[in-house]
């Protein structure tokens, strides 16, 4: 179930809530930002914490301060990327001395790669559940402008169907990026959901291809 935990943002957005589910050695921690709609203990969210688990990898998911306190409209990015640095220091408080990462589900993946882009966060690398590319049915790439100042490997975890992504535009933006993998999960939209497959299934495969990557 995890252990539930709290950390301080900031004076004005006050305290957030988090999970952290301890797993294995200890010495892998993946640290996990929500989607802009659903909080740290939606389905997906569980899923990846779960899965993760089930291969040695600890996780700490948490809600940013909009969701927290029930607002529907995401947090400016100030707020969102002040947010994940928090998040990332407590997850080194956690557990000291383990190799920590860093991302999540769609805004909260984009929201933590914007963070690494101004400031290091001190983590080994990204992982993105499905990268929010553009909004659906406006295909573009500019909200990857910004990775180009990631130094750190990023994993891009995207769905052939995902609304948010177009995989052709992904397939580009990843090619131009000197430390990213991209991983294709066919038939999978923007939440990994498979046509006539089972949900445990896709998430297992995700986090086999996250601990693959991060050996």
């Amino acid at each position: 179930m995890g252990r539930k935990i709290s950390f301080k943002v900031s004076d004005k957005s006050g305290s957030v809530t988090g999970i952290y589910e301890k797993s294995g050695k200890g010495d892998r921690l993946l640290v996990l930002g929500h989607g802009a709609g659903a909080p740290m203990h939606s389905t997906g969210m569980q899923l990846i914490a779960e899965t993760l688990a089930s291969k040695g990898i600890s996780t700490l998911r948490y809600n940013f301060p909009y969701m927290e306190k029930g607002i529907k409209r995401p947090d400016v990015p100030a707020v969102a990327q002040l947010t994940v640095r928090k998040a990332v220091e407590k997850a080194k408080s956690l557990e000291p001395g383990a190799k920590i990462y860093a991302g999540g589900k769609s805004f909260g993946g984009r929201m933590t790669s914007q963070a690494e882009s101004e400031e290091l966060l001190g983590v080994e690398g990204l992982v993105f559940y499905g990268f929010p590319l553009h909004a659906p049915g406006r295909d573009g790439v500019e909200r990857a402008d910004h990775l180009n100042q990631v130094k750190i490997p990023m994993l891009f975890l995207q769905g052939t169907r995902d609304a948010l992504a177009n995989i052709a535009l992904m397939k580009k933006v990843c090619k131009e990026l000197k430390k990213s993998k991209l991983e294709i999960i066919d038939g999978g939209d923007h939440s990994f959901k498979v046509p006539k497959t089972d949900p445990n299934a896709v998430f297992e495969n995700l986090a086999s291809l996250v601990a693959n990557w991060m050996k």
